[in-house]
């Protein structure tokens, strides 16, 4: 169910990207504006570009039940870190996008008077630049990371469950996953003291 949502919301976004893409071109090439010559279309162009193709191997490797076990495992850290990488170049290239039309189309006052039209895009920067800090830290705190497919088969399949108890507490119960959790509760504590060990 997981890798549905998780599948769906990324063709849903790539819908998206794919339709403002298009709208872009139409627009430059309405008003009489150049096409891929800044560094944010340079930017956005590479990410679209990679986007999908992260959707195009994310569906064929790891929905689509033809690829091997190995196959998927030996992708799944690149798979992880490329999905990182394009959100930081998103994240990059809506705070330029921003940034270069403001510079555009502030001609009085101009953008170094700081007119309230240049308050309020450099506050929804820090925003963008916030919520994108936000959810790569996210991303990469194990803490946050759902227990792997393997885990919840052998624990459903091979514990008998009582009735009103939680998957949660018989995969807390399990030795082959109490290491993974003393773990976690090490990172937790790691994490609240601010990363002493």
């Amino acid at each position: 169910m997981m890798k549905l949502i998780h599948a769906g919301l990324n063709m849903l976004a790539f819908v998206l990207a794919a339709v403002s893409l298009v709208a872009v071109f139409d627009f430059h090439n309405a008003q009489n504006i150049p096409n891929m010559y800044s560094l944010h279309s340079w930017v956005g162009l590479a990410a679209i570009i990679l986007y999908s193709l992260q959707v195009v191997l994310g569906v064929s490797v790891y929905l689509l039940p033809v690829s091997p076990v190995y196959l998927r495992a030996a992708l799944m850290p690149i798979h992880v870190y490329s999905g990182l990488f394009i959100f930081g170049c998103v994240i990059a290239t809506a705070l330029m996008g921003i940034t270069e039309k403001l510079l555009f189309a502030l001609k009085d006052p101009k953008y170094k008077d700081s007119p309230p039209e240049a308050m309020f895009v450099n506050i929804l920067g820090v925003l963008i630049a916030v919520f994108g800090g936000l959810i790569l830290w996210i991303a990469t705190r194990p803490s946050w990371r759902r227990p792997s497919e393997e885990h919840l088969r052998r624990a459903q399949s091979s514990e008998p469950q009582l009735t009103g108890t939680k998957p949660a507490a018989a995969l807390s119960e399990r030795p082959d996953l109490e290491a993974s959790n003393d773990a976690r509760r090490r990172g937790a504590k790691t994490e609240e003291s601010g990363g002493a060990v």
